[in-house]
């Protein structure tokens, strides 16, 4: 478990740009079974979800086109949320950072952590854009 101290300012850059936290196992249930398109951001402390990860995903929700919902869990912080967010991201492996993209329910693009270490912020927008005008 990771200090608050260390984790609130990086969670609450995603809740400054209209991510929902989950904390718990009933709110990621609730999230990613509603209708429509939901982004979850399974947030962490390393250095790509500072560097690309959080300002790539926060460049996407600038685009025309975006998801019904966006919300994120917190590796390390939120651990049941996270254990739950990721059984929906089956048969992908446990990856922090990533990000999902469901529609009514069903994961339809997936972005684990070895396709944004090494990419720009704007290659993750970029990815998150294309898959936005597919789905949304």
């Amino acid at each position: 478990m990771y200090p608050t101290e260390l984790t609130t300012p990086m969670k609450q850059e995603l809740e400054a740009a209209g991510f929902d936290s989950l904390e718990t196992v009933d709110q990621v249930d609730s999230a990613l079974n509603k209708e429509g398109t939901t982004l979850v951001v399974i947030n962490s402390v390393c250095g790509c979800a500072a560097g690309t990860m959080r300002p790539g995903v926060i460049l996407s929700t600038k685009h025309t086109k975006l998801p019904n919902n966006m919300v994120t869990v917190f590796a390390g912080v939120d651990k049941e949320a996270t254990e739950q967010a990721r059984k929906y991201t089956l048969p992908y492996p446990p990856s922090s950072p990533s990000i999902g993209l469901f529609k009514d329910g069903t994961l339809v693009h997936f972005i684990e952590r070895h396709h944004i270490e090494g990419r720009s912020a704007e290659m993750i927008a970029d990815n998150l854009k294309m898959a936005y005008d597919e789905y949304c």
